[in-house]
């Protein structure tokens, strides 16, 4: 069976020696060496001002949103996984929903404004299979009437736009470390952020509020990351440069032999953008190929390959909204949704391979 993803790990031996000082101080959790050793590493790598390590990368959606104490309506995109639209729910704050461009899925910049209210509080965008949403675009619209802006940059992992490191922009951007993604900690995630009094905020929220031995200044959670998770994270960014670099060869020869079907549109590539390669999808219009992206997941999944409906359904669907949400209000996100397919991709994904599931999509 080939996954749409495997996990990328580094040498058993790597792990071993990486852990072995945990097995001596007895350290597992509650910022310990590791936490703050990897913390450090990755505001170095991501070449941003602050980080805050999580558990998860919801938690780091969840707790942004609430370090910045917002109330009211919060604009986002359907077009992205559930943990964006719930960290939102969850906050007791609305989420409104914006279309998404046709050409890079990230939030259609030129519809925001129209949806800005006085109950609007922050924008919340999506960057998508590492496509990088509007930020000049949105940095103009946040300032103009005042609003917050934190990204998900879950498929921007170590990217870069015009030089600069994805983290830099709005006033936080979240990561995912969870197994699927090119880089992972096992399971983790972080905020990388600007403003010193969010990261007090952060911190205090992920330890249950407590700030010193004796002093518990708020009400917090339990969004910690342990030292094992830490440890894997500081193993695999040393070969992060590396996996992407693989990653971008697999992409390369999808690219080569899908770039001129016909009814076959791939993701679109950015200027000024460096890609990290964490996904492959593609857009299949039945009317031109002959066939409906479900009878091409179902071919692939016959020939024990798992692509994957990604995203779908879109968010303002979900049954647990109660229908509380129009999706004909953002049309262009419902027709990409029933219509785009990630194919695998990962490191060690052979070429062979590749040309294998290739040859299954093309042989209708």
């Amino acid at each position: 069976m080939i996954n749409v993803t495997r996990p990328s790990m580094p040498d058993f031996e790597e792990y071993v020696k990486e852990i072995s000082g945990i097995w001596e101080n007895h350290w597992l959790t509650n910022m310990g060496p590791k936490h703050d050793e990897f913390a450090a590493k990755l505001k170095e790598y991501l070449n941003v001002d602050h980080v805050e390590l999580m558990v998860n990368g919801h938690m780091a959606i969840e707790m942004t949103l609430q370090a910045l104490n917002l109330q009211g309506e919060v604009i986002t995109t359907p077009f992205t996984f559930a943990s964006t639209t719930h960290a939102i729910v969850r906050n007791s704050l609305t989420p409104v929903f914006c279309d998404i461009n046709s050409d890079d899925y990230t939030i259609d910049v030129s519809k925001i404004e129209n949806l800005i209210t006085d109950r609007t509080c922050a924008i919340l965008p999506v960057h998508v299979y590492g496509n990088i949403c509007d930020v000049e675009g949105i940095d103009r619209i946040a300032k103009r009437h005042g609003l917050k802006v934190v990204y998900d940059a879950c498929h921007a992992f170590g990217e870069t736009y015009k030089g600069v490191g994805v983290g830099n922009f709005g006033d936080a951007s979240c990561f995912s470390f969870h197994a699927t993604k090119v880089f992972n900690t096992i399971e983790g995630g972080a905020v990388v952020f600007k403003s010193a009094r969010i990261g007090e905020e952060l911190y205090s929220l992920k330890n249950f509020g407590i700030r010193g031995e004796t002093e518990v200044t708020g009400v917090g959670a339990n969004a910690k990351m342990n030292e094992l998770c830490a440890a894997m994270g500081i193993c695999n960014l040393r070969h992060n440069s590396e996996e992407v670099a693989k990653r971008k060869i697999i992409a390369k020869r999808y690219r080569e032999r899908l770039s001129e079907i016909s009814g076959i549109y791939l993701n679109c590539e950015q200027e000024n953008v460096e890609y990290n390669y964490g996904y492959f999808p593609i857009r299949i219009d039945f009317k031109e190929f002959g066939e409906s992206r479900e009878e091409i997941h179902d071919r692939l999944l016959q020939n024990g390959i798992r692509a994957r409906r990604y995203f779908y359904p879109l968010t303002n669907t979900f049954e647990c909204f109660h229908k509380r949400y129009d999706v004909s209000e953002t049309p262009v996100a419902l027709h990409m949704s029933k219509q785009i397919l990630t194919l695998p991709i990962y490191a060690d994904l052979e070429l062979e391979d590749v040309d294998r599931i290739i040859d299954i999509i093309l042989s209708k």
